[in-house]
């Protein structure tokens, strides 16, 4: 006889006896507790039910025919589609060693006739309920192993589950199409043999073998690994120890081929090279246009001594042609045509050391002396906007470290622009530059002149390419500026003036021997 008594999809009861008294109280006992019932009355039929249906619980009667209890509960326990069932023997069998065969074989309890009522529903109620959690706990941890593979035969990087010898257990797809290799090939093989060719010469110092043997993580780039065809790739690659508790089972490696990376920061680099090279070739531009401007003013500067030259010469001829020549006299005329010469000279050496191209890297300079050079190249400037240059440095100013040629430019250009700005307002004011310490790892330079100023919507496009408010200008002196601040490891910035007319121009530059992150705005 079998019959389904009840529809109740949550949890489902087989009950087993072939003494139907037995099993219509079983059903009684049951039937208002909310289970789906079902009722078979010998072995072959419980099996039956079983594979079909999957009850959560079965109560089973041991002494059957043909198939007793124990044999009907070892064949469930053996097959997995059926072995979680708990099974709750039924014996009028009181004997110890009855319920230890029963348990032994995979019984979950033992109920002992006649039946109680109330032992029962809770027996039943229990392992229900146990069974019930168990077999969503199994499928939440199918549904999680099923993310889990989809996530990992989705990720590009190659992955590996090593054990303490380095054998590979478990490959992702990545790894296996870098290796060259089906996954089911990967699994078993040696990692170390796999993909290094020093793998039989220093195997302690192997890439991973640390994480394997003693649990200590790596992280290596730009390792050679081998592919299975015996072709070699570049590889980065990150390995973390398998730990249970405090115990070591081996490594997870995860790695990638870096050979399109490499190619990319190779040609970002020759790009970087190409905008420094460009950079330098169109600060070299701007010292030239610079120069071409101030070429009549220098023609000047430099005639200036070679027409006294020329004179204290002649002078020198006339004496030495007396009978009795003023040898004092003449030695003194001799060494103005020398402090001449060396005006002269000086004057050049100033225009040839700004007409250059810098030499690569950098140099501890003293402020004080780069600003006063710097004031004395722009005497020209100052004669011809009829104006005048004011320096003033703080005590005990460190040293910087930058390129002289280009922190004279930069400075240079915005000590003209002052001269400009201050003549075309009719001011007699000085262009005021100073300098101070700010903060523990910067000089901060400014140029300040009393002209006419920045208009306010001017302020954020200063140092744009292009850019001027000049009618005749082109736009790329303050451009060029930054550019070569930045290059140095600074800044430049504009700021207005909180008292008076005109504008203020500033630049950073990072102090000799400091550590730390280059000058910012912030440092400013």
């Amino acid at each position: 006889m079998t019959e389904v008594v009840s529809e109740n999809s949550e949890v489902t009861v087989l009950l087993v006896d072939d003494n139907p008294q037995n099993l219509k109280v079983l059903y009684e006992t049951l039937k208002d507790k909310g289970y789906r019932l079902l009722i078979a009355n010998e072995g072959e039929k419980a099996l039956d039910l079983a594979h079909r249906h999957h009850p959560e619980v079965i109560l089973l009667d041991i002494m059957m025919p043909e198939m007793d209890g124990y044999e009907v509960c070892e064949r469930l326990k053996a097959d997995p589609e059926t072995a979680d069932i708990a099974v709750v023997f039924l014996s009028a069998l009181d004997d110890l060693q009855a319920k230890v065969k029963g348990f032994s074989l995979g019984g979950a309890d033992y109920i002992s006739k006649p039946f109680q009522s109330l032992e029962v529903i809770a027996r039943v109620k229990t392992h229900a309920r146990v069974i019930r959690l168990e077999r969503e706990l199994q499928a939440r941890n199918r549904e999680l192993q099923g993310d889990q593979t989809r996530i990992l035969d989705s990720i590009s990087e190659g992955i590996y589950g090593l054990d303490e010898n380095g054998l590979i257990e478990f490959a992702n797809p990545a790894a296996a199409a870098i290796a060259g290799r089906p996954v089911e090939d990967l699994i078993g093989k040696c990692f170390f043999d796999l993909h290094f060719a020093t793998a039989d010469e220093c195997r302690d110092s192997l890439p991973v073998m640390a994480t394997c043997n003693k649990g200590v993580p790596e992280h290596q780039r730009d390792i050679q690994m081998l592919r299975v065809d015996g072709s070699s790739f570049p590889a980065e690659y990150r390995a973390t120890p398998k730990l249970d508790g405090d115990e070591l089972h081996g490594a997870v490696v995860v790695f990638h081929d870096i050979t399109a990376e490499l190619e990319s920061e190779k040609a970002l680099e020759e790009a970087r090279e190409l905008v420094q090279e460009q950079r330098d070739q169109l600060a070299h531009t701007s010292r030239l246009t610079t120069m071409g401007e101030m070429a009549a003013g220098f023609a000047h500067e430099v005639n200036q001594p070679l027409t006294a030259i020329s004179n204290y010469a002649r002078v020198s001829k006339r004496m030495m042609a007396k009978d009795e020549p003023d040898l004092e006299l003449l030695g003194e005329t001799l060494d103005k045509i020398d402090a001449q010469s060396h005006r002269a000279s000086e004057i050049i050496r100033r225009i040839r050391r700004f007409m250059k191209k810098p030499a690569t890297g950098k140099e501890e300079l003293s402020v004080p002396e780069l600003l006063e050079d710097t004031r004395q190249f722009a005497e020209v400037d100052m004669r011809n906007n009829e104006g005048g240059i004011e320096v003033r440095v703080d005590d005990d100013l460190p040293g910087i470290l930058a390129d002289p040629i280009q922190v004279q430019q930069v400075a240079l250009n915005l000590i003209r622009n002052a001269l400009e700005a201050t003549r075309s307002a009719g001011s007699s004011q000085p262009v005021e530059v100073s300098a101070r310490r700010c903060g523990e790892q910067c000089v901060r330079v400014e140029v300040r002149d009393h002209g006419v100023g920045v208009p306010e919507e001017a302020e954020d496009k200063l140092f744009h390419p292009f850019y001027t408010t000049k009618e005749d200008g082109m736009g790329i002196g303050l451009a060029t500026c930054r550019s070569l601040m930045q290059a140095q490891g600074g800044d430049i910035g504009y700021q207005r003036p909180e008292e008076g007319d005109g504008a203020c121009f500033w630049f950073v530059l990072p102090i000799a021997g400091a550590e730390g992150a280059p000058c910012t705005p912030d440092e400013a």
